[in-house]
């Protein structure tokens, strides 16, 4: 766990502008006419709406993604009882990971009282202002009775996250680890150290899923909650047992699986070691679990481990469950978290380990491979597919437990919606994907000796979107896949510089022989070249060997795109290859050409990359609407680059009328359509909003797209190469697993276009 100090903590909650959250408008308000609408007189008519239909309420205020995160201050984190005003920072914590995690809006509510009726009392006067209430950092017993009368009382979503929360996340990992373990829920004997709120939730969910209360023993701080206490409250006397067992060195002795929701260092190795075999110990004493990480595995090496920590594997954090949760119960309005919904989380969480791990959690956790297995049971919380596995599990099971008042009738458009909510999903990205799995391609990855090009070859393949031929030393790309267990053992793996390749390398030698031969090219050249994986690689694209070919991580982009010129050519309709980059954002998408190939392009030059630019954009489904950009407007500048711009313009216009671009034009008039129709009422792009753009030069480019990419936070793919006869794309040096994959599934499209002759 990383080391946070006092001056840090209080220097980050203080900053500029003390807390974590602020409210922000969500609605114009730069005008009168504006705060007309936002206040009086104009919010006069929603209010007479909802008079006649409160269910209104839903449609013209933020009710419905609004949570209250409530506490009394009375058992905050591992602190304790410091009261309301102490609370605030942890509840206005709270707040910031409903809405960057799911975009849950919070109001953040500190209560100054113990009184259980009060406090009941006063979350019921509020509840109207509310979609949801998750209650927080309330002591045991009350935060029971606090629940469960809410939750009777309410008809909106009423959870104690304390509770369930760490119940949820806690069950999905035992789950898993029971399945790893091949042992069942029904046949485990199970110890809980530990009494409170927390415990209690986390047994009853265990048990709702399946674990016989006989085989439960729980511990407070007095021992063993035994049928020969008279000390036990109404709560504890659910779980008390008559084994004869009264320590927790007695009832760790042939048990499957422990939870530690106590203190640290009360378990011993010992303690582990008498355990059953193939044993489960979930250690969630925070920050010290009741056994360290290491002393388990010392104890016994196999055991599946989890704790509260995120320096250790399998951590169990409340921020898997509670804002998915939240989300999937506001969106379809449902009248509370019932248990069906609690399951539903909990079955969504463990499946979504098992699937393959995003690179950019990988590379957020600094680790190479995360694979479901002993470390890696519970997925991590900056797992960005959380929201769109969890929250529609959540809400279909409120949907199917009868306590939804909008059912959802179009999940695939849900979880766009979800996706979108948080700039995660991309249309264009779903489109291309779409396409790519409907008709997988041959596509070569070059240079397969690295381990990123490996592992999206292993995502391209396990995802359907293409059929992978890895290219280098046979002997060192399947050390990569053996050591990362990366699955692709059945994967065709070919070295071009073997002897087994003699006969095809002949072969792809005298195809580039007999088109540069007039080029100063002798066939002793040629067979030379085809020692080099990407001449190799390329030549089987061109030989129909291959459909697609991708390379470039650590090459320049000349080794690429000379062998790419010299063996499949240019397309017969262009004069000019060009490159492409798309640039996405949490908003919008952009298209950038040309950015890595024309220095200083002439008008006819410019008329090719936007024709090229123009087929290649359809490609993902969208309408290119393109503006020709330069440091001038239509004409103000009649030399250099706005004058070639300016030309190829009037080229398109005559020679592609159906092609929608204007130009030239300066980049704010090019993104502002207000101020373009205003300033150019004339230009052909109307108030269409641009979602292309042509630049002038090579530099003007090139310096815009890595702007983008680097202040702007916009991600990037590319560089998608034009004019190529036969799928070869270009990675940019350096490219992550998620850039390869992306130009993978690019290729395959391509490859789909050539193959139906409609490119």
């Amino acid at each position: 766990m990383a080391k946070i100090t006092k001056e840090d903590a209080l220097k980050y909650h203080m900053g500029t502008r003390p807390g974590k959250i602020e409210v922000i408008p969500t609605k114009p308000y730069s005008t009168q006419l504006d705060l007309s609408l936002a206040y009086s007189p104009g919010v006069a008519e929603p209010c007479l709406e909802i008079d006649k239909n409160p269910d209104d309420v839903y449609k013209y205020t933020a009710k419905g993604n609004l949570v209250a995160v409530i506490s009394n201050g009375t058992a905050i984190l591992g602190i304790g009882n410091l009261g309301a005003e102490a609370s605030k920072p942890v509840m206005e914590g709270k707040g910031l990971l409903f809405k960057i995690f799911a975009d849950v809006d919070v109001f953040d509510i500190e209560m100054n009282t113990n009184d259980i009726d009060k406090f009941v009392e006063t979350v019921k006067e509020i509840a109207p202002t509310f979609g949801g209430i998750n209650l927080e950092d309330i002591k045991a017993p009350q935060c029971f009775e606090i629940e469960r009368r809410l939750k009777e009382e309410l008809d909106i979503p009423v959870m104690h996250d304390d509770q369930h929360g760490t119940a949820i996340i806690s069950a999905a990992g035992v789950v898993n680890a029971l399945e790893l373990a091949n042992k069942k829920l029904e046949d485990i004997q199970l110890v809980v150290n530990g009494a409170g709120a927390s415990a209690m939730a986390c047994s009853k969910l265990l048990i709702s899923l399946g674990v016989k209360p006989e085989n439960v023993v729980m511990l407070d701080s007095k021992g063993v909650i035994h049928d020969d206490r008279d000390d036990l409250n109404e709560y504890k006397k659910e779980f008390k047992t008559s084994k004869n067992v009264h320590t927790l060195e007695e009832a760790f002795v042939d048990a499957d699986v422990f939870l530690g929701l106590s203190v640290g260092g009360v378990v011993s190795k010992d303690m582990v070691r008498s355990m059953a075999e193939s044993p489960i110990v979930f250690a969630m004493a925070n920050p010290d679990p009741e056994i360290s990480y290491p002393d388990a595995k010392d104890a016994r090496p196999e055991v599946i481990m989890a704790t509260g920590r995120s320096d250790y594997p399998n951590q169990v954090n409340n921020v898997l469950g509670f804002p998915f949760i939240f989300r999937g119960a506001l969106d379809v309005r449902a009248t509370g978290i019932n248990e069906a919904m609690k399951k539903a989380a909990v079955y969504a969480i463990a499946s979504l380990a098992k699937e393959d791990v995003p690179e950019a959690v990988n590379q957020a956790y600094n680790k190479t491979n995360l694979q479901f297995g002993n470390e890696y049971i519970i997925p991590k919380p900056l797992d960005h597919r959380l929201i769109t596995i969890v929250a529609p599990a959540v809400a279909k099971a409120a949907m199917n437990s009868g306590i939804a008042k909008k059912p959802i009738t179009d999940w695939d458009a849900y979880r766009e919606e979800l996706s979108n909510r948080l700039g995660l999903g991309n249309k264009l990205i779903q489109a291309i994907n779409d396409k790519a799995k409907a008709n997988p391609k041959r596509i070569v990855f070059a240079e397969a000796t690295n381990f990123k090009v490996l592992k999206a070859a292993q995502i391209s393949l396990n995802e359907g979107i293409a059929i992978p031929i890895l290219l280098g030393n046979v002997e060192a790309i399947r050390a990569i896949i053996a050591d990362n267990n990366l699955g692709l053992e059945d994967v065709t793996i070919i070295d071009p510089r073997s002897n087994e390749e003699k006969e095809r390398r002949t072969t792809y030698a005298k195809m580039l022989w007999e088109r540069r031969s007039r080029k100063g090219l002798t066939y002793d050249e040629a067979y030379e070249k085809m020692y080099n994986r990407n001449y190799f690689g390329i030549s089987m694209v061109e030989n129909g060997d291959a459909d697609g070919f991708i390379s470039g991580t650590a090459a320049k982009y000349a080794d690429i795109i000379t062998p790419a010129i010299q063996v499949v050519g240019t397309r017969e309709d262009s004069n000019h290859v060009a490159g492409m980059y798309v640039m996405m954002n949490k908003k919008d998408s952009y298209f950038f050409a040309d950015t890595t190939i024309n220095r200083q392009p002439s008008s006819e030059t410019l008329v090719d990359t936007t024709l090229l630019t123009d087929k290649a954009v359809r490609k993902f489904n969208v309408e290119p609407t393109i503006a020709m950009v330069s440091y001038s407007n239509f004409g103000t500048q009649r030399n250099g680059s706005p004058q070639r711009a300016h030309e190829a313009v009037k080229i398109l216009h005559e020679k592609h009328p159906e092609i929608m671009v204007d130009g030239e034009m300066q980049a704010n008039f090019a993104f502002n359509k207000n101020l373009r129709m205003k300033k150019f009422p004339f230009s052909k792009l109307g108030d269409r909003k641009v979602n292309t753009i042509i630049f002038p030069n090579l530099s003007s480019g090139n310096i815009a797209y890595k702007m983008m990419q680097e202040i702007g936070g916009s991600e990037v793919i590319g560089p998608i190469l034009m004019g190529i006869n036969k799928p070869i794309h270009v990675l940019q040096m350096e490219s992550s697993i998620r850039e390869i994959v992306y130009m993978a599934t690019i290729a395959v499209v391509d490859a789909q276009c050539i193959e139906t002759n409609n490119c």
